[in-house]
């Protein structure tokens, strides 16, 4: 099973910027995708951005222009840069990891324990 733990959020001001990180880690597995999720207070977890390398790359509509994906594959870890934060960015995010577990002989999907970010003056 791979573990991720995620990092970076917080209260930041409109028109702010943020950077969220996830690690992956555990045993004999190959990671095929990631993404970022995100769930508001009264509202369904969508999709942020997701990236399953190779430079191939999708983000909301909502999103596009401000966030942008990154990955390190050297260091299992993906990355979301959030600038010009708008109060309606305010979740919990939620990263999300595709991998082939090569012990288990299957893919795996996995979440991350979940990041609040708080934009408010």
């Amino acid at each position: 099973q791979v573990q991720l733990v995620e990092s970076g959020g917080g209260l930041v001001q409109p028109g702010g910027s943020l950077r969220l990180s996830c690690a992956a880690s555990g045993s004999l597995f190959k990671i095929t995708a990631m993404g970022w999720y995100r769930q508001a207070p009264g509202k369904q977890r969508e999709l942020v951005a997701a990236t399953s390398g190779g430079g191939r790359s999708n983000y909301a509509d909502s999103v596009k222009g401000r966030f942008t994906i990154s990955r390190d594959d050297a260091k299992n870890t993906v990355y979301l840069q959030m600038n010009s934060l708008k109060p309606e960015d305010t979740a919990v995010y939620y990263c999300n990891v595709e991998a082939m577990d090569f012990r288990l002989g299957r893919s795996t999907n996995s979440w991350g324990q979940g990041t609040q970010v708080t934009v408010s003056s």
